[in-house]
């Protein structure tokens, strides 16, 4: 793909490291970003397009892909292909690939870190000391060694977090539709009922589909035994907030940490949507970061080197 094509032109959708584009360029691309362009005007000038950068903004559906009449491949920031078509791409003859493996230890550590934090009361303390209260007693933290930790998805980022929960000697529950034959000295292949019935803390990393849509639910949460706490850094839609947030109400949950909410675009909320909002940011024992996890400085160019690497275009500085 990295043969002299000065006359084809890459749309790179969104903010990327500034290797991504000196890299096309030196391989004879021109690269046209437009960090804040619509779906509208993505599916109208898509037409005048070889290459295609996407990272969670832009959908590349079949509406967008009609019209990109000379789109060679979509490369995919990170990880998430559900927003592309690949079905249809397929059709078009269109390659797409994603980098998952740049920011996996990225969302990993975030993970980590939401999950310590709440344990310890962290954020809720510091909060308190800034209104100048010190209440120890109250603040009292859970340490993670010998607690049963589920992993609900077991790709990159699951993967990552299983290495890095190891010397926590914690007991690792892992559950996969997809995967098996995974298990290990320190990982136990798992059902998502003992998941359900066992595990300390939750943590999901499955991708956005029909079938994982909504899936932390009323019927999810009513089959916790153990007050867990839940974490999910994967894709908003798969919590369905308001019964997270009564879960959470009738103390079926010790907590939640979430790095992603269903819709993202806080100008945009509804009454109902605020309200949600402002219930979870009312709750101590509730963690919210603005889907940061796989953002980290070293995940924002390693997705870039990765998914050039991909496209078999050498990295240039």
């Amino acid at each position: 793909m990295s043969s002299t094509m000065s006359q084809h032109i890459v749309l790179i959708t969104g903010n990327a490291h500034p290797v991504l584009a000196s890299s096309l360029e030196a391989a004879g691309y021109k690269v046209d970003q437009r960090s804040t362009i619509s779906q509208e005007e993505a599916s109208a000038c898509i037409k005048n397009y070889t290459g295609l950068i996407l990272t969670t903004r832009i959908k590349a559906n079949q509406a967008l892909l009609q019209n990109a009449v000379l789109l060679k491949w979509i490369g995919r920031l990170g990880s998430g292909m559900e927003l592309i078509d690949t079905d249809f791409a397929a059709q078009q003859g269109i390659v797409c690939v994603s980098s998952p493996e740049g920011n996996r230890l990225s969302v990993a550590e975030h993970v980590l870190g939401m999950i310590l934090g709440l344990n310890h009361k962290i954020a809720a303390a510091d909060l308190e000391i800034r209104n100048r209260q010190w209440r120890r007693e109250l603040n009292r933290g859970i340490e993670l060694s010998g607690k049963t930790v589920g992993i609900i998805g077991f790709g990159n980022t699951g993967g990552e977090l299983a290495r890095l929960l190891v010397p926590f000697n914690v007991n690792l529950l892992v559950y996969d539709k997809y995967k098996t034959g995974f298990g290990n000295e320190f990982v136990k292949e798992s059902t998502l009922e003992t998941i359900q019935q066992q595990a300390d803390i939750i943590s999901f990393h499955v991708p956005l589909t029909n079938l994982t849509s909504g899936m932390v639910n009323t019927q999810f949460l009513n089959m916790l035994q153990k007050q867990p706490l839940l974490v999910n850094t994967s894709r908003g839609g798969i919590v369905n907030l308001e019964q997270l947030i009564l879960a959470l109400e009738q103390k079926k949950l010790r907590g939640a940490a979430l790095d992603v909410l269903p819709n993202e675009n806080l100008s945009s909320y509804t009454p109902l949507e605020n309200e949600q909002l402002e219930q979870l940011i009312q709750r101590e024992n509730v963690l919210l970061t603005p889907h940061i996890a796989g953002y980290s400085i070293e995940a924002f160019e390693r997705m870039s080197t990765i998914l050039l690497g991909k496209l078999g275009i050498k990295v240039v500085f």
